[in-house]
């Protein structure tokens, strides 16, 4: 099996222009894992209690408009 130092180096031997599209491609990858990781936690529950918090600051009105919150740093 290949390993870090050795999948590092074999980067390093590439040209410019496969480095971007790699990178490029390992950026969408890890927004997949990513996306994939907030399904299987929503799925799961994990993020129920997060939920139910937001749902009842909305509905007590105990939230900010995200442009205020910008305009104010």
């Amino acid at each position: 099996m290949i390993n870090l130092p050795e999948i590092e180096a074999a980067i390093k031997k590439l040209p410019e222009n496969d480095i971007r599209h790699l990178a490029a491609w390992l950026e969408e990858y890890l927004e997949q894992m990513w996306d994939e990781q907030i399904e299987t936690d929503l799925v799961s529950g994990k993020l129920d209690r997060l939920i139910a918090k937001a749902e009842a600051d909305i509905a007590e009105n105990r939230v900010q408009d995200i442009d205020e919150i910008l305009n104010n740093s």
